[in-house]
């Protein structure tokens, strides 16, 4: 078997804590315990260990990472080992000293969540108030001279907020904003109904981004993550599965997805038992859908496999139970039906745009608690 070529993106989730309850959330539904989570050394040997094997850029996420008091020396490790480092962060507790702090340790970006460009929207979908501290932060960024990026995840709350939300990256100086429609795993299957938008939402929103884009070229950078369950076409799981990047969970648990600890029977490896370069090349893991060899008709004979791997391993599992079977949102999948039937029923949902405003979604926070009220809410 040939070896497979290394990776060169590391994911670092170094905790699942985090001070917002966002109803979209794509971690785990059993989260890692803080008592459970790799201590500092370890997380240094994480990038000593990733450098000597070629990864060149790390994500430092969460949860929130600024939770972690060791965040600094973790950045340094990676500094030091020559990975470029970007903060994934909510902005919620990231003053000045602390942002000062990780700049001199090696932090390169931040890369800021934003959910909605009204703040009111905003704090009820996170459900939690945030919105001004993810103003701040902002600012923070622009004056300590660092790259700042906005993500913001689509669905059926903020669609037609976008013009609003690129407005306020704009005003924010953020030089890229990735608009990424809602990924069905973890949390947000679990508020799929609330989440899911209907197709002409996503029309629009397309014909906004392409307005949008054409406006910015040259200014800030727009990108448009395209949604699962409404193009017939399955993108590739990662890039492929184990074929450029790797996830280190809190617990040191290594995966070639961060969705990939919902599927049963994948036994994933982890850094405390084994050197990363083992886990990449020879873990069961890894392998189990490393390529093409282990997929079944139609994928074996698709002319996309090699390009598209068969879609989300996840994701087939999710929705069928079996993540071996084709992507169900790929066109040619013998289980299209089921998205489709899911987004028939959002686009049944549709609400004319005369309408009177809708009450808000009925989410399902991962910590249920108040959330602030906004006009049309009760």
């Amino acid at each position: 078997m040939t070896a497979p070529p290394r990776p060169w993106a590391l994911l670092a989730e170094l905790t699942h804590a985090c001070p917002l309850h966002c109803p979209y959330c794509s971690n785990p539904l059993e989260l890692v315990r803080r008592s459970r989570e790799l201590a500092t050394a370890e997380w240094e040997e994480v990038m000593r260990q990733a450098a000597r094997f070629g990864v060149v850029h790390t994500h430092l996420s969460g949860g929130e990472p600024l939770l972690r008091s060791d965040l600094e020396a973790i950045t340094a490790a990676a500094d030091s080992a020559g990975i470029y480092t970007q903060l994934v962060t909510s902005g919620v507790g990231l003053g000045a000293p602390r942002l000062s702090a990780l700049a001199a340790a090696g932090l390169r970006s931040v890369q800021l969540s934003v959910q909605h460009a009204d703040p009111a929207a905003s704090d009820r979908i996170a459900g939690s108030p945030s919105f001004a501290a993810k103003e701040r932060a902002a600012a923070l960024v622009r004056d300590a001279g660092l790259p700042l990026g906005l993500n913001v995840v689509l669905h059926r709350d903020n669609l037609e907020a976008i013009d609003a939300i690129v407005d306020l990256g704009v005003a924010w100086g953020a030089d890229r904003i990735e608009l990424a429609n809602t990924q069905f795993h973890g949390w947000a299957l679990r508020n799929r109904t609330a989440l899911l938008p209907t197709r002409d939402q996503l029309a629009r929103a397309r014909d906004t981004v392409g307005r949008r884009r054409r406006q910015l070229v040259g200014r800030t950078d727009l990108v448009w993550v395209v949604p699962d369950y409404f193009d017939g076409v399955a993108k590739p799981c990662m890039g492929g599965w184990g074929a450029v990047s790797l996830t280190v969970a809190p617990d040191g648990t290594v995966l070639p997805c961060p969705a990939a600890a919902a599927l049963p029977d994948l036994d994933p490896p982890n850094i405390r038992d084994h050197p990363l370069d083992w886990i990449w090349n020879h873990s069961p893991g890894f392998n189990r859908y490393r390529g093409t060899g282990w997929m079944a008709e139609p994928c074996r004979s698709c002319a996309r496999r090699e390009s598209d791997f068969g879609g989300c391993r996840c994701q087939a599992y999710a929705l069928t139970g079996d993540a071996t079977r084709t992507d169900p949102a790929c066109a040619l999948s013998p289980d299209h039906g089921l998205v489709r039937a899911l987004a028939d029923d959002a686009h049944a949902d549709e609400v004319p745009a005369d309408a009177a405003p809708a009450a808000a979604p009925a989410y399902v926070y991962r910590k249920p608690r108040p959330v602030p009220a906004e006009r049309g809410v009760k």
